[in-house]
């Protein structure tokens, strides 16, 4: 049974893999913005241009088997079942430089990036300039931009110089800029699918095997990232490579083992990973409460101040490069509260007690951090302790934390908490997790406005799917979070 159970799951993911890439190799559509540029250039699609209902459809069936495929191949794997690692961790590689060499959808961001690398190498300021403002000036990688055309850059400083170096590959060409943009993003993907086997590697082969699983070739992240060719897989990896070097200090006493080079080096790859999306900073402060918690006063000095010394300087540099204009534009983009966010109808309920817009927005935040702060302290208090989870613990707990509590929220943004659940051992936290993706994921389809049209037998979706279910499940998870058990005080061999 448990074997069924395992090779069923499997054949689910493959589904979802297969559907994920007829839907970006079928060329533009509803789910897929067009490239401008030549037929034969990459990343290649075969400009079958499907209808409305067939891309939304096969999206939409490779997120249902994809998280069929990953609930039962989890539950396999909880009770026994196990299959070679490296077997997974391939198939994860090659179905993401797949994804990576056809054509992107899902969103338009990618389009985004590519103006703001255009501006970059053409010297405008992407915190200042908008890419409409390039468009009108005859540019062509700024005038191939649909969302989010009249909004300046709300990444980090090494962030926007990805994006310049794709646009140095891609030169005036939209679609070489997104493939290059499109193979960096495979790459990072790729390493950290790596680094985490190389993480779970002493814990033993089922250990090995949850990582290539959670993250590799998991098929929520395989349509919402890799094939949406977001810029999270990057914080991601560096995320998990910061990790990865400070990690053996961490279980043992820091005193005997010459700390502050790697304490350093760690916290200059985390200040790499801010310089990509703030968010990292969680996962900096996360390690920091993990060293705290170890080893000898003596001991934990020089770790915490090379982590704080080499984390610092590097964002402290992001900062000043990106200006007063680029730090505003960050704040305001995180103000902002999503669709699919519970925190929608908060902050409608409080417009309707009189307030103004501005004043609903300041309450909302001041309660999602109030909710974020109570978050962490419960999850630091009830995550597994178990299964090597020292290094991963505390910064899996404040990502989640601010994952479930922030208000504006998108399915790729989950990526970081991917990144770092196979860090622990199995618990109920996984199947959160997943009911979390998935209904992002499903109430995203697609996470596009500008440049389509939406046919009036899908024109439900919106208030259906993004307005209702998605955040009702949001909610619900919430709440289960607070009210379930994690499995705290039991063992796991992953």
């Amino acid at each position: 049974m448990t074997s069924w159970i395992g090779s069923a799951g499997l054949a689910a993911t493959g589904v979802s893999i297969a559907s994920t890439i007829a839907v970006a190799a079928a060329g533009p559509s509803l789910m897929e913005p067009p490239l401008p540029g030549r037929p034969l250039q990459p990343p290649w699609t075969l400009s079958l241009h499907p209808g409305p209902y067939l891309a939304v459809g096969l999206a939409a069936a490779g997120l249902a088997a994809g998280t069929l495929g990953l609930a039962l191949t989890l539950r396999a794997m909880r009770l026994g079942w196990t299959v070679s690692p490296r077997y997974v961790l391939l198939a994860g590689v090659i179905a993401a430089v797949v994804a990576g060499a056809t054509g992107p959808f899902g969103t338009s961001d990618f389009l985004s990036y590519a103006a703001y690398g255009r501006e970059l190498v053409t010297g405008h300021n992407p915190y200042l300039i908008t890419p409409r403002e390039l468009a009108r000036l005859g540019d062509p990688v700024a005038r191939a931009v649909q969302d989010w055309a009249g909004t300046p850059s709300v990444y980090g400083a090494l962030a926007t110089g990805v994006f310049g170096l794709a646009s140095l590959i891609g030169g005036a060409s939209a679609r070489l800029t997104v493939f290059a943009l499109d193979i960096g993003n495979v790459l990072a993907f790729i390493a950290t699918g790596v680094l985490l086997d190389r993480l779970a590697a002493p814990r033993g082969a089922a250990a090995r095997l949850r990582a290539a699983v959670l993250w590799t070739c998991n098929p929520l992240l395989l349509q919402v990232l890799v094939a949406g060719s977001h810029v999270d897989g990057l914080a991601a990896a560096l995320s998990i490579a910061g990790i990865a070097v400070l990690a053996p200090l961490i279980p043992n006493d820091p005193g005997s083992t010459r700390p502050l080079p790697r304490a350093l080096a760690a916290g200059v790859i985390l200040g790499l990973g801010f310089a990509v999306k703030p968010t990292v900073l969680l996962v900096a402060a996360g390690l920091g409460i993990a060293v705290a918690a170890r080893g000898g006063i003596v001991g934990r000095i020089p770790v915490l101040g090379g982590l704080v010394a080499g984390f610092g300087a590097v964002a402290a540099a992001d900062l000043a490069l990106i200006g007063r204009a680029g730090i505003a534009q960050s704040f305001r983009a995180s103000g902002m509260v999503s669709v699919g966010s519970p925190w929608r109808v908060v902050r409608t309920a409080l417009r309707g007690a009189l307030l103004s817009e501005p004043a609903a927005d300041d309450v909302v935040r001041v309660l999602a951090v109030l909710l974020m702060a109570c978050l962490a302290v419960l999850l630091l208090r009830r995550l597994p302790r178990a299964g090597g989870a020292a290094a991963g613990r505390a910064p899996f707990a404040l990502v989640l934390a601010w994952l479930v509590a922030w208000p504006y929220l998108l399915p790729w943004y989950d990526a970081l908490g991917w990144a770092l659940l196979p860090l622990l051992p199995a618990s109920g936290i996984d199947w959160l997790l997943l009911a979390r993706t998935a209904a992002l994921g499903f109430g995203y389809l697609p996470a596009r406005s500008a440049g389509i049209t939406i046919p009036a037998g899908l024109r439900w979706m919106e208030p259906v799917i993004r307005s209702a279910l998605t955040p009702a499940v949001l909610a619900a998870v919430a709440v289960l979070l607070v009210l379930a058990r994690t499995e705290a005080n039991r063992t796991s061999p992953v």
